[in-house]
């Protein structure tokens, strides 16, 4: 047995037995004293029996409860901070604008500002959980903040559209790291309960907030300086942050320094993500008579046959155990939340052209407009952490949906020309409900699905959901708006039956969510597999009294 696991040992019977003592010696408690049975660790038995020690705890690897409360609150804030600054909606906000400073006038090519970088986002987040189970999920983190940086950097250069594009493809890889492996950070440092609600709620309000930011940073540079600052800014913000994780994130055990990673499978699950998302993207602008589309969607879905056969019946090590959706309605909760997300894909976009190319606002007016956005979002972070120990998952997630549902037939059923305040600003205040309340509950259900060391697993499925489902809307509501549109000649009829599109899948999502989707409100405190349980989480109970409880009935139990 190692120094640590000795120490750890020793810590946790000293933990148990000290706290166990002082209570009761406590002249105001009353009845016996209770007796606590420590049993060895299973490391020291192996030896003892003479057989190899079993894999090593996962605990070794959450240093974040072992630091000061300043060290380790800063850190969760740069953690949330790091998906501040990662926020596609830059683009969005602002892809319009930056479409034709590229010399890309055709909306109907203009989406692609806004969906590659979701695009490579959500198809790469599916590996980036587990290569963070293998060799770090901090590693794995600041390398892909290093690569956000570079590519930002790169996009301020670009002078082509194709190129731009390309560019802020890569920098989605960037993002992609970065997303999963931050929540496994926060969700395996901190057990089930109250303060993993609260981490999530604000990791996931986060993202929508960041959203906001992005638009108005986007405002900011394209009304008064070169668009390219934009980038820069985003690159120096990012080395900032990241540079101050570096410094503070103390050293980094991996929850799986063996494990293999299962290359084949990321192979197979990334093309098929990107091929499937990209014909759905390309369509508006091409049409679906031109060849190479309708060859790349058969291909995708060969693809994607290929990944789940070799996930399910070859891989060793797969990237995506199929055995997380044996959860009970965990398949329909995936379905659920990719609808969703694919709804605010296309309120989102439809929203800036509604304001930008019918109502002629400026990129800044959009922003300042989309202010009760990031105020709504802020407090949807809190209603969600609020309402999972209160609520079942399945009416959270409904509230969800009803949201965005209602954004989008907000939308659709306006004038052409009207008051902002009409109908615009109920729809933005709806809109910023929606990806909070769906993310915090899909990531909090699937986190407490899964053991403590496929936490990443856990985070990278979800954020997958979210990230392509926001760039899967925009392809499916493109070809929708082309083709109801007369290919451009009536604007306004494109645009409202692409959000009739988004209120019919949102529908869709709240009707399979109530119909099927069963999952009972989380009250949970500490995790539930004694395997899973770390001295150091104990410490941090024990200061609150959780564990002396907790002991105290068992003891009790034993002895009546």
């Amino acid at each position: 047995m190692s120094l640590v696991h000795s120490v750890q040992y020793e810590l946790s019977n000293s933990l148990r037995t000290s706290s166990l003592s002082d209570r009761n010696n406590d002249p105001e408690q009353s009845g016996p004293p209770s007796i606590t049975v420590v049993s060895p660790p299973p490391e020291l038995t192996a030896m003892e029996a003479g057989s190899p020690p079993p894999q090593r705890r996962v605990f070794d690897v959450a240093p974040l409860n072992v630091m000061g409360k300043t060290r380790k609150t800063t850190i969760t804030v740069l953690i949330i901070g790091s998906n501040l600054m990662m926020s596609s909606f830059v683009t969005i906000g602002g892809g319009l604008v930056l479409s034709k400073s590229l010399g890309v006038e055709d909306p109907s090519r203009a989406n692609w500002i806004a969906a590659s970088y979701p695009l490579t986002q959500g198809a790469f987040v599916l590996m980036s959980g587990r290569l963070g189970s293998v060799y770090g999920h901090k590693k794995i983190l600041l390398i892909g903040g290093a690569w956000f940086v570079l590519w930002s950097l790169i996009s301020g250069f670009c002078n082509s559209f194709l190129i731009f594009n390309i560019a802020r493809g890569f920098t989605g890889i960037g993002g992609a790291l970065i997303l999963p492996n931050a929540v496994a950070m926060l969700a395996i440092t901190t057990p089930p309960g109250r303060m993993r609600n609260l981490s999530l709620g604000f990791f996931s309000a986060s993202a929508p907030l960041g959203g906001w930011l992005g638009a108005l940073l986007a405002g900011v540079f394209l009304e008064f300086a070169p668009w390219k600052w934009m980038f820069f800014f985003l690159a120096m913000l990012g080395a900032l942050v990241l540079g101050a994780l570096w410094i503070l994130f103390p050293p980094e055990r991996p929850v799986d320094p063996h494990g293999k990673i299962d290359y084949i499978g990321a192979v197979l699950g990334t093309s098929a993500l990107i091929l499937f998302n990209f014909v759905w993207n390309q369509a508006p602008a091409v049409g679906w008579a031109t060849p190479y589309e309708v060859g790349l969607l058969i291909t995708s879905v060969i693809l994607l046959s290929g990944f789940i056969t070799w996930e399910k019946k070859f891989a060793k090590e797969p990237i995506m155990p199929l055995d997380i959706f044996k959860a009970p309605s965990f398949g329909i909760l995936v379905l659920v939340t990719l609808l969703s997300y694919m709804s605010v894909g296309t309120s989102l976009w439809y929203m800036v052209e509604w304001q930008q190319t019918l109502r002629h606002w400026s990129v800044l007016s959009f922003a300042l407009g989309w202010i009760p956005f990031g105020i709504c979002a802020i407090l949807a972070g809190f209603v969600a952490a609020w309402l999972i120990p209160r609520l079942g998952a399945q009416w959270i997630i409904a509230l969800g949906a009803v949201s965005i549902l209602l954004t989008n037939l907000l939308m659709t059923t306006m004038p052409e020309q009207q008051t902002y305040w009409a109908q615009m600003f109920p729809a933005t205040i709806l809109m910023a409900f929606c990806p909070d309340l769906v993310y915090t509950a899909a990531q909090i259900i699937a986190s407490n699905s899964v053991r403590r060391h496929q936490q990443g697993i856990a985070g990278s499925l979800i954020g997958t959901l979210n990230l392509y489902g926001n760039s899967l809307g925009l392809g499916f509501a493109g070809t929708v708006e082309v083709e109801t549109s007369k290919h451009g000649r009536l604007i306004i009829n494109g645009y409202r039956s692409a959000l009739w599109f988004g209120v019919g899948i949102a529908a869709v999502a709240l009707i399979l969510d109530m119909a099927f989707v069963r999952m009972a409100k989380d009250d949970r405190e500490g995790w539930a597999d004694e395997n899973d349980r770390d001295p150091a989480d104990e410490g941090v109970a024990m200061a609150s009294g959780t564990v002396i409880e907790s002991e105290s009935r068992t003891v009790a139990s034993r002895n009546p």
